[in-house]
């Protein structure tokens, strides 16, 4: 079983940044591409960043200049640095990690618990 952990989700005025951060831990052997999603009410999911286990990143087009990702392997760790956010970034972000567990050759998703971001004044 694997379980992801994610903080640093809250209230922010426009341009304004906070940092997200999810947590792997429990049974991994291996762990491949890592990412963050959004939802905003009313609105589908989107990919907001990826990043790969080689360090390869891709951004969705709103926040390109302005989102980082990051991930530190040896913490099976991946953060999402958000600066000069705007309201329309408000959303629930919910991490993603492609894991190959122990005892497994399959590649499997998890996701986290998701938390929220609102940007507002």
């Amino acid at each position: 079983q694997v379980q992801l952990v994610e903080s640093g989700g809250g209230l922010v005025q426009p341009g304004g940044s906070l940092r997200l951060s999810c947590a792997a831990s429990g049974s991994i052997f291996s762990i491949y591409a890592m990412g963050w999603y959004r939802q905003a009410p009313g609105k589908q999911r989107e990919l907001v960043a990826g990043i790969t286990s080689g360090g390869s990143t891709n951004y969705a087009d709103s926040v390109k200049g302005r989102f980082t990702a990051s991930r530190d392997n040896a913490k099976n760790t991946v953060y999402l640095q958000m600066n000069s956010l705007k309201p329309e970034d408000t959303a629930v972000y919910s991490c993603n990690v492609k894991v190959v567990p122990y005892g497994s050759v399959e590649v499997k998703s998890y996701w986290g618990q998701g938390t929220q971001v609102t940007v507002s004044s």
